[in-house]
């Protein structure tokens, strides 16, 4: 199937000190109204109370931005997934091999408090509801964190959520097996209520249809050796990936609009690792939530995240509200 699209395209925005001196993009860039056509006939799956499930703190999904953003997504990607399976089985039989399918991975990638969990859950229902691959699992990075412990011990706790503070092998060794087909394949569990990973406790992946990996560096490269050995990095298991954009201020506000939120909620029980902030007066757990994402958040953001934002081969550009503004697809 191909799509023709009529209109001149640019590219996603770029900062000023940045701008690129080439004449072209690698992307096709939508208008939600353009990208909206592109859902064609189908189907909508989800009804109004399953929303409410899937939104995240600050952020409330509405039909309206599913049936333009997150339909012709969908759509695509079901294609892709067609496209990959046929792929895979006529690889096999030219290997003389009678390899299973393997999944899909698609990778979402994007700064912290911009949405990224909220995409993948509902790109999660959605792909679900398609015939051919009912089984669709999502994990996010996090759990392949180091413990605090070892961030402690290793000097990174205040670059927790940095390419640094990730146990890379373990993550790859993951990803591996899981794109191998092998059953029964355990990532680690992180919890945001104890701020870290829960020892003894285990999710298991055992050869789902599709597998969505959301997390902050997915994207981020490895380091190319002098003696041209290979060093694998996590997107190269992706079929597909995704990065969750916005202005850095718009992500700063969120993010200190979710700690807020949070502080009345989880923050409350005794038990939760951030406890202490609900003890808070508003004006200095505003503080603390500005000086926690300029610090460490925003650092995060402009030194390893926002550079990767050109190697995902879609792009989702948010406004202010939260709804999706333009959507920019890398050309094939």
């Amino acid at each position: 199937m191909s799509i023709t699209v009529q209109h001149v395209f640019t590219a996603p925005p770029e900062p000023a000190a940045e701008k690129s001196p080439l004449a072209f993009s690698p992307y096709r860039v939508f208008t939600r109204e353009e990208w909206a056509k592109l859902r064609a006939d189908t189907p909508m799956t989800l009804v109004p109370r399953e929303l409410e499930q899937l939104s995240g703190v600050i952020e409330d999904l509405s039909m309206n931005e599913v049936e333009q953003i997150y339909l012709p997504l969908s759509r695509l990607l079901n294609l892709h997934v067609a496209a990959a399976q046929e792929l895979h089985a006529v690889t096999t039989r030219f290997l003389g091999r009678r390899d299973g399918r393997v999944p899909y991975i698609l990778g979402i990638a994007g700064s912290v408090a911009v949405g990224k969990s909220t995409t993948a859950r509902v790109l999660r229902a959605l792909l679900a509801r398609w015939p051919d691959h009912p089984r669709v699992d999502l994990i996010t990075t996090d759990g392949f964190l180091y413990s605090n412990a070892e961030l402690k011990r290793r000097g990174l706790m205040d670059r927790k959520g940095f390419p640094e503070s990730f146990d890379r092998a373990r993550l790859l060794n993951f990803l591996h097996d899981v794109k191998s087909g092998k059953e029964k394949v355990e990532a680690p569990v992180y919890s945001h209520f104890h701020y870290d990973i829960i020892q003894d406790q285990t999710t298991v992946i055992d050869r789902p249809d599709i597998l969505i990996v959301e997390g902050v560096n997915v994207l981020q490269p490895a380091r190319l050796p002098r003696d041209g050995m290979a060093i694998p990095f996590v997107s190269d298991f992706f079929n597909f990936s995704i990065y969750l954009d916005a202005d850095a201020k718009v992500i700063e506000d969120w993010y200190v609009t979710r700690f807020m939120r949070l502080r009345q909620i989880a923050f409350r029980d005794p038990a939760a690792y951030f406890h202490r902030y609900a003890l808070l007066s508003p004006d200095e757990a505003r503080a603390k939530a500005l000086e926690i994402w300029r610090t460490i958040n925003e650092k995060n953001l402009l030194e390893n995240i926002l550079p990767t934002r050109q190697r995902a081969r879609l792009i989702l550009r948010k406004c202010p509200d939260h709804r999706i503004d333009t959507v920019s697809l890398r050309r094939i």
